[in-house]
């Protein structure tokens, strides 16, 4: 049977998954361990990618992630090729490292994100690598450790998952870790390891007939979604900038694209700024002090407003228009006023 072709889109949270061929182990030594978090770490930072969670285990490794651009293929290609030459050289062996292609699933974030950092970060557990949680909270080959105050990985984005809990950093570090110490009685998770509408009606006990994609862990309309967007960023040749991305998003509102940076909590502004932060974080891969600064939010704010963004329905109106120029999305106002999307 062919291979499915990859969703690969930035903005899209994914579930990687990479195991060694014929489940061999792929780290043999802490050098092994530490060459590969050193290049994950570089090629987060050099591609602007989100780290959620992550864990390095004998065999196999998972990693939360969230391109905000470039192709998520591309990075982990530069890892796993860069790590398999090294490791085999010094280990005297030849041929492949890792089975076949890594493994991608595409997750809905409301549903999932928590759930997989949990996941994720209680393997060495489930594998016997650590005992405790006392251990877990120590263990450096987890992204757990870095949430729970350890040095963490360079590029590993601590803040959107600490914020989840509590705005204060001792709080939220206290009520995650009770959440990820509640998942050690669930044991393992299938419905995390794969796609597709059958896991997901496992997880949310539903039984309706809805859209299926075995590359998607969500719901139908998450699958949709994910089809739609799939096909509108195929017609994006290049990011726009950020000016343009404000008119854009102030045409689409109704509003002059000056009130987006003045602070305004008018419910109008609001969702216009939240609408931004997402459009221009998740889906064109700016950095959040670039929404920040231009915004006046704080960058807790931005991450507030980025996660709002993404439950407005106006995002793939946006899409629909971008090939439209600001003045034609604003004479075309009168199909797609946001108050209309936005009931």
């Amino acid at each position: 049977m062919p291979r499915s072709a990859r969703i690969d889109i930035a903005g899209v949270l994914q579930h990687v998954m990479i195991r060694g061929i014929e489940r061999r182990d792929i780290a043999l030594d802490d050098r092994d361990r530490l060459d590969f978090v050193e290049r994950l770490s570089q090629l987060l930072l050099k591609t602007r990618t989100d780290c959620l969670a992550w864990c390095l285990l004998s065999n196999h490794a998972h990693i939360l992630l969230r391109p905000t651009r470039g192709a998520l293929s591309e990075m982990m290609q530069r890892l796993l090729t860069g790590y398999a030459v090294v490791f085999n050289l010094r280990h005297h062996r030849s041929g492949h490292l890792f089975q076949n292609r890594f493994k991608s699933i595409v997750c809905e974030e409301d549903s999932y994100l928590l759930e997989l950092v949990r996941y994720i970060h209680l393997n060495p557990i489930r594998a016997r690598l650590v005992t405790s949680m006392d251990k877990l909270d120590t263990f450096k080959w987890s992204g757990h450790a870095g949430l729970m105050g350890q040095p963490p990985l360079p590029g590993q984005n601590l803040d959107e998952v600490l914020l989840l809990f509590d705005e204060n950093p001792k709080k939220a570090r206290e009520k995650y870790r009770a959440f990820v110490a509640d998942g050690i009685a669930l044991g393992k998770r299938d419905e995390l390891v794969g796609g597709g509408l059958k896991r997901y009606l496992t997880y949310s006990g539903t039984n309706d007939h809805e859209a299926y994609d075995e590359r998607v862990l969500g719901g139908g309309e998450f699958v949709e979604h994910i089809w739609h967007e799939t096909n509108s960023f195929n017609a994006v040749a290049a990011p726009p900038s950020l000016d343009e991305i404000i008119e854009r998003v102030a045409a689409l509102f109704d509003i002059e694209a000056t009130t987006l940076s003045h602070g305004s909590k008018q419910k109008t502004i609001s969702d216009a700024r939240a609408a931004l932060c997402y459009l221009a974080i998740r889906m064109f891969g700016y950095r959040g002090v670039d929404l920040s600064k231009r915004l006046g939010l704080s960058e807790a704010g931005v991450v507030f407003a980025t996660r709002r963004g993404e439950k407005l329905n106006v995002i793939s109106k946006l899409m629909e228009i971008w090939s439209n120029t600001p003045a034609d999305a604003a004479r075309s106002n009168s199909d797609c006023k946001a108050h209309e999307i936005l009931e």
